[in-house]
């Protein structure tokens, strides 16, 4: 007889060197079948990933300016996003059947696990009405209105009422690499993006995955 998963426990795992995106979706794919049949734990997973562009199941082929990177179709929601070296991936595989059954929570949840996180840094990380992710306030912009910079994206998918997918936080990644899509689909000259390294802050990744544990332990329990 196989032996059950503790359903009270989450496993955390750290990868310290880039991981392939399609070597994480199968991984992903697997786990979330292992926690529907009761046989693993919850797991969240946090890792970079090799330059690469990501196409939601909302991505608009003109939103891809510039093939600069392999470009990978996934499941999850959203539009078209940029993971490279610098930015920590949070890969999260929860059972919602023991949570409440709410993915619109389940999203919040994780929004508020980006900002907790940005919070231990001094920054303060807020949701926008329309825009998907976690933003900050730059300040006036030169055209009107306020500049206002995205430093992390959310896209999920749930397959058997497990989650997959994740978020993105920008810690000290190459900026420039989102130049080849419209990142989210959002082409306004006030939005943009950011990393903790561009508005000052120098965290290293050991920082950032201590930050994000405290973090999520913080929203999820």
């Amino acid at each position: 007889m196989a032996c059950l998963a503790d359903p009270t426990t989450i496993e955390w795992r750290f990868s310290d060197t880039p991981v392939a995106y399609p070597e994480a979706v199968t991984a992903m794919e697997e786990r979330v079948a292992a926690i529907h049949a009761g046989r693993e734990p919850e797991l969240v997973w946090l890792l970079e990933h090799p330059p690469l562009y990501t196409a939601g199941t909302s991505a608009r082929p003109e939103d891809l300016l510039d093939q600069r990177f392999p470009v990978y179709t996934t499941g999850r929601g959203g539009q078209h996003t940029y993971h490279g070296p610098g930015q920590r991936v949070g890969y999260v595989m929860l059972d919602l059947k023991r949570r409440g059954q709410d993915v619109r929570a389940y999203v919040h949840d994780l929004e508020q696990w980006l900002i907790a996180t940005l919070a231990r840094f001094n920054v303060k990380g807020e949701r926008r009405e329309g825009r998907v992710g976690i933003w900050v306030d730059r300040g006036p912009h030169p055209s009107g209105g306020r500049r206002e910079d995205k430093i992390a994206a959310i896209g999920v998918r749930v397959r058997h009422w497990v989650t997959y997918h994740g978020v993105a936080l920008n810690v000290d990644c190459d900026l420039s690499h989102f130049g080849g899509i419209v990142p989210c689909g959002i082409a306004t000259p006030q939005y943009g993006v950011t990393s903790l390294l561009d508005l000052g802050i120098l965290a290293t990744m050991p920082d950032v995955d201590s930050a994000m544990r405290a973090a999520f332990d913080e929203v999820f329990g």
